[in-house]
C-alpha cells in the first residue's frame, strides 16, 4: 500500500514534487527586494538595485537567491548539511529552480556547485552545493560540471569567524579549469552569508577566462 506524501514542515497532505503543502510553500521567506550583483537584501525604502558595497564593484554579473535565511528555510539547510537529510536538497532544488524559472534568468553554459575540500568532503560524505546544483541542473537542463573548480585549502568553517576574518580565510582558497574560458557560468550555494566564499570562487573562474558568472543560491543571509 503508498503511503501519501506529508509536508515536511506541517505534515499535512503535500504533493510528491515538493513534499510541501500549499500553504507552508506561499508562507516560505521569499527574497523580494535584493541587490542585483549579489542578492544582499535590500531595505523597502531603497530606491536602488544596488547595495553600497557592489556600487564600489560587483561580484558577479547577476545574483538570484530564492529566499532569506529565516524559518524554515534555515532548517531546511541546516538539517540537510548537519544531519543527512539529503531529502532536503531535492525541496531546496526544486524550489530554487523554479524561482530562477519565474525570473526568467539568462541560461549560463553550465553550472558550477562550490567545492568542498576533500578533507571536509570525506567528514560530511557529500556537497550539498553539488546536490542542489544536480537538481537545478536537470530542472532547467543545463549542464553541472563540477569539475571545473576545485577547493585546494582546506580552511576554516565560514560561520566561526567574524566577518573581517573570512575574506582572508578563502582567499586563493579555489582553482579552476582552463575550461572556463569564454564560458557563461551559474555558481550554486545553498547559503551565501558575507558572500567571500562564492566571491573567492568568482574570482578563480575569472582567472581562467569564464566571460561572465552568475550566483544562484537557495538563501542570503
Amino acid at each position: 500500500m503508498a503511503f501519501a506524501p506529508r509536508c515536511i514542515l506541517c505534515h499535512v497532505p503535500a504533493t510528491l514534487e515538493l513534499d510541501l503543502c500549499t500553504e507552508c510553500r506561499a508562507e516560505l521567506p521569499r527574497q523580494t527586494r535584493a541587490c542585483r550583483y549579489c542578492a544582499l537584501t535590500l531595505s523597502a525604502g531603497s530606491d536602488t538595485d544596488c547595495c553600497p558595497s557592489c556600487l564600489r564593484g560587483p561580484p558577479f554579473d547577476v545574483a538570484h537567491a530564492a529566499f532569506m535565511y529565516d524559518m524554515p528555510i534555515d532548517w531546511l539547510i541546516t538539517r540537510l548539511k548537519f544531519q543527512d537529510r539529503l531529502s532536503h536538497a531535492r525541496i531546496l532544488g526544486t524550489l530554487l529552480a523554479a524561482h530562477l524559472a519565474s525570473e526568467a534568468c539568462r541560461p549560463p553554459d553550465c553550472i558550477v556547485p562550490v567545492p568542498l575540500h576533500k578533507k571536509r568532503y570525506r567528514q560530511r560524505g557529500f556537497n550539498q552545493a553539488a546536490l542542489l546544483a544536480q537538481v537545478v541542473g536537470r530542472l532547467l537542463d543545463r549542464p553541472v560540471e563540477p569539475g571545473l573548480a576545485q577547493r585546494v585549502r582546506a580552511t576554516e568553517p565560514q560561520m566561526a569567524l567574524p566577518a573581517a576574518a573570512r575574506a582572508r580565510n578563502v582567499r586563493r582558497a579555489f582553482t579552476a579549469s582552463r575550461r572556463c574560458a569564454g564560458r557563461d557560468i551559474a555558481i550554486v550555494d545553498d547559503v551565501v552569508t558575507t558572500g567571500h566564499t562564492t566571491r573567492a570562487l568568482a574570482d578563480a573562474l575569472r582567472r581562467q577566462g569564464a566571460r561572465t558568472i552568475q550566483l544562484w543560491c537557495a538563501a542570503r543571509a
